[in-house]
């Protein structure tokens, strides 16, 4: 039996930081400027970007609005905590009506 902390842990955290740097790079940060800006290594961003890491969830649109924002308050060199952020859109979805759960793709903040 898997603990909901788990899912978190394995599943939606590489999730979010995923989606948010393949917008980061999407919008022409590097991909060593990306890992800077998300404060990880180089390598999990070449890996979130290659799908090898973070692809099991897709989100709903307002749960990319927000990965969208936070990618370009990150561009704009805003103060920006990232982990408080991060955070808010793991709250954004486990609010979401459906929660986290369901079949691989999973879909999250549904």
């Amino acid at each position: 039996m898997e603990a909901p902390c788990q899912k978190i842990v394995w599943d939606v955290l590489p999730a979010i930081r995923a989606a948010i740097a393949v917008e980061l790079v999407r919008c022409g940060v590097s991909q060593v400027e990306a890992s800077r800006m998300l404060e990880i290594a180089p390598s999990a961003v070449s890996q979130y970007l290659s799908g090898k890491r973070g692809y099991r969830i897709e989100f709903e649109d307002e749960v990319k609005k927000s990965i969208a924002t936070l990618a370009q308050d990150l561009i704009d060199k805003k103060q920006v905590n990232v982990i408080e952020r991060i955070c808010g859109i793991c709250r954004q979805l486990r609010e979401g009506e459906g929660g986290c759960a369901g079949p691989a793709p999973e879909r999250c903040g549904s």
